[in-house]
């Protein structure tokens, strides 16, 4: 590429996101592996032999705006963190069937262990979110000390209301927390506050509720009673947060009861979470929206009412796919970021922060690591070309009510190239150019293989 724009604009036809030569070489991606407690692990950071210099030149001339800091975007793009939820290391399937790749974790211990690695990978995945009870420990305090090795933290933690136990008193077949059967809903209360409790012993700090609560057919369910019952039981779920946790309610449209679903939708969350307090809080997951959902909408108006508390990042075609993220959809993945970049800075928020980042995405025909590898490429692509909007001229021309401009304005910075940054916030983090090149390369996948068995499947799937 040439050495400058000659003063082109994003909305041109050859606008250019321009790289220096870089001469950056990768002659190893881990420390050698070892082997510590039976247990593969890989070393916390990807070496490089040297490179000389990569680097990155934005520029860009949206509407006559002044050219954005490329530098300012990069150390965003540094910072950002987002969790890897512990049920996706293995591979998801259907009802109709699964077909695990083989070296899938037989332990909490494994699963860590294959975050570690994706974060040594991308420097961009250092929390790791936990189910129960699929994701027990026995050692509170070895967990931690392992996660640490891994340059890792405990994100939410989620209950499990959805299935049934060994040895679980009563069946969630008709509910849990709206159940008719107070006994049942006390069943489901015990089990959140136990959630919780494990979550203080390993220093996380929110507590991700969903329920599959709803109904299969009309006049199975009393809707208002099943939405009182519900809110009682949240109530004394809520009663025993601690004073710095947050409490995420996360609804869905449908599925598995397809009739009616006790939480359903942003609203039904919104009216519970408001009732609660200030520590209530609505999580938004990507996929579980009916057909054509303004998804960036919801975003914005509960940012706006402080009552946005996170995402599960995915994608989908038709409903709760758990696609890879941006693999569908990748111009709604940057509208919705528009909208959290726009609404968090008006609010003064910290981007990295003052919301939970978490992808909840698996699969039957990929493997597991490199879809999550993928789906964080596409978020951090999502937020760079959002952190390029000219925010001003954006509102200038809505204000003017410049219809044209002000798409031109959005697709442009959609339109624009940013995975040179993306990759030089790796760099200087220490992380891999092209994660998933590096993945391949080192055959991580027949490793974990001949550690742990072609036949291995991840626990809680």
């Amino acid at each position: 590429m040439g050495d400058d724009d000659a003063g082109r604009c994003t909305g041109d036809a050859t606008h250019a996101v321009m790289l220096g030569h870089p001469e950056a070489v990768v002659a190893q991606l881990f420390r050698r592996l070892r082997q510590r407690g039976g247990g593969l692990l890989f070393g916390p950071r990807i070496v490089f032999v040297r490179r000389n210099h990569f680097e990155v030149g934005l520029h860009l001339c949206v509407a006559g705006a002044a050219k954005l800091a490329a530098e300012a975007i990069i150390q965003k793009l540094v910072d950002f963190q987002i969790a890897i939820p512990s049920w996706a290391l293995g591979t998801g399937g259907t009802r109709f069937g699964r077909f695990p790749g083989g070296g899938e974790p037989r332990s909490l211990e494994e699963k860590i262990e294959d975050v570690g690695l994706l974060h040594a990978l991308n420097n961009a995945s250092g929390a790791i979110s936990l189910h129960i009870p699929w994701d027990i420990p026995t050692d509170y305090q070895a967990i931690k000390n392992l996660a640490s090795q891994h340059g890792l933290k405990f994100d939410a933690v989620n209950s499990n209301t959805f299935q049934d136990q060994t040895n679980q008193e009563y069946t969630y077949k008709y509910g849990s927390l709206q159940n008719v059967n107070k006994a049942i809903r006390k069943q489901a209360i015990a089990h959140n506050i136990e959630v919780i409790q494990q979550g203080i012993a390993l220093g996380s700090e929110s507590l991700t509720v969903w329920l599959a609560d709803g109904s299969c057919f009309p006049g199975q369910l009393n809707f208002r009673k099943a939405y009182q019952n519900t809110l009682e039981s949240l109530e004394e779920i809520y009663a025993a947060l601690p004073s710095n946790w947050k409490m995420y309610l996360e609804y869905k449209s449908n599925e598995p009861n397809f009739y009616s679903t006790t939480v359903a939708d942003w609203g039904q969350s919104y009216s519970y979470v408001k009732k609660l307090g200030d520590k209530a809080f609505t999580l938004v997951d990507l996929g579980h929206h009916l057909p054509n959902a303004n998804i960036e909408q919801i975003v914005a108006i509960l940012l706006m009412e402080g009552k946005l508390g996170g995402f599960h990042f995915n994608d989908s075609k038709y409903g709760d796919d758990d696609l890879t993220a941006g693999a569908m959809k990748p111009y709604q993945l940057f509208l919705i970021f528009n909208e959290l970049v726009e609404g968090m800075d008006a609010r003064g928020m910290n981007h990295a922060k003052d919301l939970g980042w978490m992808i909840d995405a698996s699969h039957n025909v990929k493997d597991p690591l490199e879809d999550l590898l993928q789906s964080v490429e596409a978020i951090m692509i999502a937020y760079a070309q959002a952190l390029l909007v000219d925010r001003k001229a954006l509102e200038m021309a809505q204000n003017e009510n410049d219809v044209v401009k002000a798409q031109e304005i959005l697709q442009n910075a959609f339109r624009t190239d940013v995975r040179a940054l993306v990759a030089e916030a790796r760099l200087r983090s220490g992380a891999a150019l092209n994660p998933v090149a590096l993945y391949r390369d080192f055959s991580v996948r027949q490793e974990l293989i001949k550690e742990r068995g072609t036949n291995t499947v991840a626990t809680g799937l």
